[in-house]
């Protein structure tokens, strides 16, 4: 190098050093890169080479000739290179994540290939995966289900990476809003540095391993060849690779050959063969054989052959001109090095070739490769390897040549295919111009040639073609469900939080904002297995402002994206929970639902002026885990059009009853069925309580309650449970009318928002009694009016507007949800859903829900949780069995804003918890001649048994981000300092960040909440909630135990006034955020 080329390339070098990649790395790089800054052009003229010459053939020369080779497994390693995205395909992840045949994906039949080979030979066969970091995690997270494989800690080799070279100034490329762009893949060729540079390659020689066949993960027809591995060592050959014969459809692809100066074999790519010499590169009778990129190494001499050139593998460099970030042509023009680790025949002395039969070659390069595998020309064999199916015509693979634009991308092909693959056992050539749909019912014999010149999908009728062409372009096409590309561009914003994605209403009326977020949801579902055309998608939502239009929508984007039929809630109504309960519960089987949008901003206020809202369940009925949800916003940020079937009807959704929307051509249709929006709910909550006992409660001359729904969509609920299955009058229920903008409210069930509800059950809007001369109690409920003058009922409760929170209030008492769930769970047999199964057996809380469970579960020996905020968390341990882990079921969760659950369902459950409460009242109040039991009864029963938890939470509610983010930052900044220290009389024993380990799926969840703990067992918590739609909400959660009898009736206020003061001093939140006082306090 000259010295201006190396003192640029010790800007690389300082680069990767802190990266903390190996200096093999390092020297690899820097052999590329000094190729690059010669000026080399890297051509392989046609007068420096000659044709290879007497390649052996794996057939007839060396099959069965040296020995079985079974001996030298146990000597030998497979290698799988992993480190590819597939992004020509459309892919952004391990293109070996793609399935191929069946529900298997690539990554699936090399781990049963794996383990069948290590069974049949009785050899721990070694196994090896050089994933990218692009790959890695995708990877590792797949292999979990193949314990045998995943639990190996030597699984993975992690490929290197390299910078980005800016190809102006040559330099380092700088992409400060994202620099993990500034960094490629280095290509396959770096097998040998990463072998080196990790250590690897010592660990394997010391362990007695020898041989390593590599492969790429999308070739399943290169397995370990017992005749090929038994070749390698009888020849003593220190590299050998598989070659194939070219054929015409080959020429233009590189080529083996002998280089004239040092007879050793090398192979000369079309960018290194100048245009004079194009006409003998392509001759495939002089240039005959081409790489497989299967290699057979011997490991002793990759060592010894490293050692000599210095610590490397000197593999010529290819130089790909791009963008620094792909996404975005108008970035930084880059150069991209890499190199290929076929070219390192050259480098080894006696190097050698083997000519393969094309089963060993069967690369997915681009769809049509991948429509052949999937179809039935190829089949799986007893090994788990893919072959021709033996009834094939002639024994060859039928010629698959896909319409290069119209199936460029794996998308493009599944929705092509969305009623299956068409059958090419007895095709020689299938041939497909243009947009075109193909089903499993058509049968492709011979030549055949599909055409449609039209720019609309046509599809290719169910029947037998055999040698004709069929011209498509002036067919009937899709009618209302042809679907149009539409262009967009990304919406900054759409992350998905804890609950959806909440912003003002007008924001999604505001096209594309709705449709861009739908679209990235498809997407991400099918990317992750989701298949969208079987089953049913759920929708519906709690009747806020634009349900209704968006549900239109919906329906037309999801027809668009391969959706045949959809449920929706009678009049666009359907609480979360009671989505929740119909995915795991509505069938047919064969119709079960696949999973909702559900159109909710829970219990921010609705309206055109207000709050709209989105969120995705799963087919577990719960809400969509975090790997899919970043998933979806990866999609929003990068969104270049969304599907929509623009001519798809308008469906009345105020009638129950079906609606078919056909194709023109008849080929398809889309099922569109209003269901009831309460029956499956209401059906399994008389599955779980005693309705007949709770019934008997609300007849009870001496009892009373009413039931706020806060003009939410719980109203409907509420008047099928209470009136109609419960006999209860229908002026128990308050507010039981769904309005879009929830009567101008806050249908948020609190203290503060539930106003008319909480002064009618004699309150104040911290929970104290209006009357304090009310606070005594005779055998009836109705006792001294309240402030208004009506007589306060025995029981009260109400739900936010999506009827998945809860509020329970006893007459001039108020149950903090931190109380409310320890006491269901201490009186979980009351209920017939947990007495009947043996108990309850589990329970959680979120982290800054109080500590009331905690005492509940140690006392009745139960499974106890602490999980991040987020019902999905709860989920998780709701489905251990499902997921193979312990059974932790039945299980009761609850968390601190109000929610309540079981595992009857994967969502929290406004009713379900009213239910219980009621359920416990019924049981302590069986007897009708004795003393009324109230909700403060048994309440404090509670406290003197267990103790009580002193809490409170103060919500800040549309701060600044900005400040809100730099409180957090200064909590932060002094965990050291205050952990351990005395401040203000309080003991801090720790600050900290709450870290969640999941223990089911081991994923990790970190900062989860910020905490103060004190010695004698009180804290502080703070969070930023991600329920709001604008601005940030700061919530500070106060909590002390208290458990001395004499001390159980403070005032919570003046019980926590210490710890309040302490918090708002340690976080310094008035100076961050210029609040003076909470919006709520709870």
């Amino acid at each position: 190098m000259s010295p201006e080329v190396a003192a640029k390339f010790k800007q690389f070098e300082d680069k990767m050093v802190a990266e903390g990649l190996s200096g093999a790395a390092i020297l690899a790089f820097k052999n590329s890169y000094a190729a690059l800054s010669s000026g080399s052009s890297g051509m392989i003229t046609e007068d420096s080479i000659e044709p290879a010459a007497d390649v052996p053939y794996l057939e007839g020369d060396i099959k069965g000739k040296h020995g079985a080779g079974t001996d030298l497994l146990a000597q030998t390693v497979v290698l799988k290179l992993n480190g590819g995205l597939g992004t020509s395909m459309g892919l952004d992840k391990a293109k070996s994540l793609l399935k191929v045949k069946g529900d298997d994906t690539f990554l699936d039949l090399t781990a049963k290939q794996v383990m069948h080979m290590r069974k049949k030979f009785a050899s721990n066969v070694k196994f090896i995966l050089m994933n990218s970091f692009s790959t890695s995690e995708d990877t590792l997270a797949f292999l979990q289900k193949y314990h045998e494989l995943s639990s190996d800690p030597n699984l993975e080799l992690l490929q290197n990476k390299v910078p980005k070279v800016d190809a102006a100034t040559m330099e380092p490329a700088a992409w400060p809003k994202a620099p993990a762009k500034e960094w490629c893949p280095p290509g396959h060729g770096d097998l040998y540095a990463a072998l080196s540079g990790s250590g690897v390659l010592d660990k394997l020689l010391a362990e007695g391993v020898k041989y390593m066949f590599v492969s790429n993960s999308d070739n399943l027809g290169a397995t370990l060849d017992m005749d090929l591995l038994a070749y390698l060592a009888a020849s003593d050959k220190p590299f050998v690779m598989e070659v194939c014969e070219r054929t015409e459809a080959d020429k233009k692809g590189g080529h083996l050959a002998v280089r004239k100066s040092d007879s050793r074999l090398i192979l000369r790519e079309s960018a290194q063969c100048d245009g004079a010499d194009e006409k003998a590169f392509q001759d495939t009778g002089r240039h005959r054989f081409f790489n497989t990129n299967n290699l057979w190494i011997r490991l002793d001499r990759l060592k010894d052959a490293i050692a000599a050139a210095g610590g490397l593998i000197p593999l010529p460099m290819i130089k790909n001109p791009k963008t620094v970030d792909p996404q975005d042509d108008k970035s930084t023009p880059v150069l991209q090095l890499e190199t290929a680790m076929g070219a390192a025949i050259e480098c080894f002395e006696g190097a050698g070739a083997v000519v393969v039969p094309r089963t060993r070659f069967a690369p997915v390069k681009k769809c049509s490769d991948l429509l052949l595998l999937r179809s039935d020309a190829y089949v799986v064999n007893d090994a788990y390897n893919i072959v021709l199916a033996p009834e094939v015509a002639g024994g060859a693979a039928p010629l698959v040549d896909l319409d290069s634009k119209k199936f460029k991308l794996v998308q493009q092909l599944d929705a092509a295919t969305a009623r299956g693959v068409p059958s090419l056992i007895a095709c020689e050539r299938f041939t497909v111009k243009g947009l075109v749909a193909l089903s499993a019912r058509c049968i492709i014999k011979g030549d055949v040639t599909v055409k449609n010149t039209s720019d609309e999908v046509k599809t290719l009728a169910p029947r037998e073609y055999k040698d004709e062409t069929c011209d498509l372009t002036d067919a009937p096409g899709l009618g209302p469900l042809k679907p149009s590309a539409i262009a967009t561009e990304p919406i900054a914003g759409q992350k998905p939080g804890t609950s959806g994605l909440r912003k003002p209403t007008k924001t999604f009326m505001a096209a594309p904002y709705l449709h861009n977020f739908v679209q990235a949801t498809f997407d991400a579902l099918k990317a992750t297995g989701t298949d969208v055309t079987r089953g049913t998608l759920l929708l519906g939502g709690d009747g806020r402002y634009f349900n209704n239009d968006a549900i239109q929508i919906i329906l037309k984007i999801a027809a668009a994206n391969g959706v045949t039929r959809v449920w929706v809630g009678q009049d666009g109504l359907l609480s979360t929970p009671a989505c929740s309960a119909i995915i795991r519960e509505k069938g047919p089987l064969w119709q079960k639902a696949f999973g909702a949008f559900i159109l909710t901003a829970s219990h921010n206020p609705g309206g055109p002026n207000e709050d709209f809202g989105i969120k995705y369940n799963c087919e577990n009925g719960g809400p969509a885990l975090e790997a899919l949800t970043n998933l979806i916003y990866k999609n929003t940020t990068a969104i270049g059009k969304y599907a929509m079937c623009e001519a798809f009807p308008t469906v009345d959704i105020t009638k129950l009853g079906v609606t078919k929307v056909a194709a023109a051509d008849g080929s398809a249709s889309v099922t569109v069925e209003v269901i009831s929006s309460t029956d499956v709910h209401v059906s399994l909550l008389k599955s779980i309580f005693d309705f007949e006992a709770i019934k008997a409660l609300i007849a009870r001359p001496d009892f009373t309650f009413v039931y706020d729904s806060m003009s939410g969509v719980q109203g409907p609920y509420a008047k099928a449970v209470f009136v109609d299955e419960l006999g209860a009058p229908a002026t128990s229920l308050l507010n039981a009318t769904p309005k879009d903008d929830f009567g101008g409210g806050h249908a948020d069930p609190n203290l503060t928002y539930a106003h008319d509800l909480v002064a009618s059950m004699g309150l104040n809007s911290k929970g104290a009694p209006l009357d304090p001369e009310g606070n005594k109690k005779d055998a009836g409920c109705c006792l001294p009016h309240g402030a208004a003058g009506a007589a306060v009922p025995c029981f009260g409760a109400a739900a936010d507007g999506d009827a998945d929170r809860n509020m329970i209030l006893g007459r001039r008492f108020f149950v903090t949800p931190s109380d409310s769930v320890a006491i269901i769970a201490a009186h979980a047999d009351a209920i017939p859903y947990f007495s009947a199964q043996g108990g309850l057996r589990g329970v959680a809380r979120s982290m800054p829900t109080s500590g009331a469970l905690d005492l509940v579960a140690k006392k009745l020996g139960l499974k106890f949780f602490e999980t991040p905020t987020g019902w999905k968390f709860f989920g998780n341990l709701m489905d251990s069995k499902a997921l193979g882990g312990e059974d932790f079921a039945p299980f009761i969760c609850g968390e601190e804003s109000f929610g309540t659950g079981s595992d009857h369902i994967r969502e929290k459950d406004g009713m379900w918890a009213v239910l219980a409460w009621l359920s416990i009242l019924a049981h302590y109040n069986a007897d009708h001649s004795a003393q009324f039991v109230h909700v403060e009864d048994i309440v404090r029963r509670h406290w003197k048994t267990y103790g009580r938890n002193y809490y409170s939470r103060y919500d800040y509610e549309g701060v600044d981000l900005d400040g809100a983010n730099q409180m957090m930052d200064h909590l932060r900044a002094h965990f050291a300092e205050w952990s351990g220290a005395t401040v203000d009389g309080f003991s801090v024993a720790l600050a900290d960040e709450f870290t969640y380990h999941d223990p089911v799926d081991a994923s990790v969840s970190a900062n989860q909440g910020i905490r103060i703990l004190m010695a004698d067992g009180s804290r502080v918590v703070f969070r930023l909630s991600g329920t709001g739609s604008v601005g940030a909400t700061i919530r500070m959660y106060i909590e002390k135990y208290e458990s001395d009898a004499a001390k159980l009736d403070q005032a919570p206020a003046d019980a926590l006034a210490g710890l309040v003061a302490l918090g708002l001093k340690l976080s310094k939140l008035t100076e961050f955020t210029k609040r003076e006082s909470p919006t709520v306090i709870t």
